[in-house]
């Protein structure tokens, strides 16, 4: 077998394995999709599985906003989300830099910490952050959540964002220096600009992070004015029964802000990504 001829299998089969890649990323979300506008009826027949609506309804959304105050768990998700990921976003530039270009004692040991965190799972932090949240009568309110998100997601940001910061020649922010700049000035005017693509990826990782989380939400929220969207979308799964309708429309909805995020923004995440994996 020629060189060329391997070249062209080895072509092939990448392109085998990463359409039928593709095909388990999307077929859930076409499912999703498709079952959204389909009627209870035609939901619920396993006896002849659809692939397409026969009868194309729009009921199930309707049925969010007006039974189950989707609007409401909307707002919520996004008023912790929002500020989560600004905070986060925030403090990880000051981590990160702090940690990218000073020497001080233990800083090893604080970089191993944050990694360290990374291996245990939130659910363990829960319990005691409850009895401090009781005690301070933050349970079923926006800081609860906004604390434990932060608190989560800050050490993995932080870390990320040193690597960003590493990329980054000192040179740069020495001519900086030698201009007059204070370090301040330097950071927000010489370096920021340079840094935008990975900012961006680590607030998107932040939001992430947070838009997605049910665990958290439905121990620390109690009344369903102030649930989020997943704790709201849980809630459809009754004892007996479980409302599919509805719920594949609640994902379709709860997907939509991250997607649209990512049209927008998915140059700067893969710039970001790529400067963070490469050190200069």
């Amino acid at each position: 077998m020629s060189r060329k001829t391997k070249k062209r299998l080895t072509g092939a089969l990448r392109f085998v394995i990463l359409a039928f890649y593709l095909l388990l990323v999307i077929l859930p979300i076409y499912w999703m999709v498709v079952t959204s506008f389909k009627t209870n009826a035609e939901i619920i027949n396993t006896q002849a599985i659809t692939y397409w609506p026969k009868e194309f309804t729009l009921e199930n959304y309707k049925g969010l906003f007006q039974t189950m105050h989707y609007g409401t768990y909307l707002k919520n998700s996004l008023i912790v989300t929002l500020s989560t990921a600004v905070v986060v976003t925030f403090l990880s530039i000051y981590g990160g830099y702090g940690m990218a270009r000073f020497k001080f004692k233990g800083k090893t040991a604080a970089l191993l910490f944050f990694l360290i965190t990374q291996m245990i799972p939130s659910i363990l932090v829960i319990i005691p952050l409850y009895v401090m949240f009781a005690k301070l009568n933050l349970i079923d309110t926006y800081v609860s959540l906004f604390v434990f998100y932060t608190i989560t997601n800050l050490p993995f940001c932080a870390i990320t964002m040193r690597s960003f910061f590493e990329r980054i020649p000192y040179a740069l922010e020495e001519s900086a220096f030698v201009d007059g700049c204070s370090r301040g000035q330097t950071l927000w005017k010489i370096v920021m600009p340079v840094m935008f693509p990975g900012i961006v990826a680590v607030f998107v990782f932040a939001f992430i992070g947070a838009w997605n989380e049910l665990i958290a939400g439905t121990i620390f929220l109690n009344t369903q004015k102030m649930w989020t969207i997943p704790i709201g979308l849980k809630a459809l799964v009754g004892k007996y029964n479980v409302d599919w309708g509805s719920m594949m429309a609640g994902g379709v909805l709860a997907l939509l802000p991250t997607a649209i995020m990512f049209i927008f923004v998915q140059k700067y995440i893969v710039e970001g990504l790529t400067a963070g994996a490469v050190k200069g």
